[in-house]
């Protein structure tokens, strides 16, 4: 069983990184200031990163009947990370109009070597 204190750790941060997401669209120009650009950056990996936590966690928990859902609490945080890590590096890239499709492909052959040896066990 997944913790109830981490799951609403979740998803406060992703409420919170989504209104700095709003807030940062709406109140501030962020392709003017670096400053802004970053936290908009930071903002958005933020809340993908938890959405895609909690989208794991639930898939994991359909597909394990509940059982096993616990124990997996690390793999989907890291893999909800990479997943918002990708996307933030293509808004990144495509930002600074760099963005070309095997850009794409080297950033998730990257994503993917990490993601292998995480799960390689190699804790050394």
């Amino acid at each position: 069983m997944v913790p109830r204190g981490y799951l609403w750790l979740v998803r406060i941060v992703g409420l919170f990184a989504l209104g700095a997401l709003i807030f940062i669209v709406l109140k501030t120009e962020p392709e003017k200031d670096t400053g802004t650009k970053i936290f908009f950056y930071l903002a958005f990996f933020f809340f993908l990163g938890s959405l895609f936590n909690l989208f794991l966690l639930r898939l994991r928990r359909s597909m394990m009947r509940g059982e096993l859902a616990g124990e997996n609490i690390v793999l989907s945080l890291r893999q909800g990370a990479l997943l918002a890590l990708f996307a933030t590096s293509l808004l990144v890239l495509q930002g600074l109009r760099m963005l070309l499709w095997w850009d794409g492909l080297l950033i998730v052959a990257g994503i993917f070597l990490v993601e292998l040896y995480f799960l390689s066990g190699n804790d050394d």
